[in-house]
């Protein structure tokens, strides 16, 4: 009979987090990005160039792509089988 290795919950194995350092930081730059577009949307008449161009998409790019890329990057293993 085959014997079935039981993971217990209070086991006393490290487990890794699921984030790394690198996950961290693209999210403080989608963070910053984000921060920067709020501030040039709050600056100048309603009908500026910041207000409806570049602001709206600083904060398309940081919600929509570099918060996602933040939480869903994950770094390669690099696992070699030696023959």
């Amino acid at each position: 009979m085959k014997q079935r290795k039981i993971k217990k919950r209070g086991s006393t194995a490290k487990e890794a987090l699921p984030f790394s350092s690198t996950n961290y930081l693209l999210f403080g730059i989608g963070l910053l990005v984000i921060i920067i577009g709020y501030i040039l949307l709050s600056i100048g008449p309603w009908n500026s160039f910041y207000s409806l161009t570049a602001a709206p998409i600083l904060l398309v790019i940081g919600y929509c792509i570099v918060i996602p890329i933040a939480i869903l990057y994950h770094k390669k293993k690099n696992t070699q089988k030696g023959d």
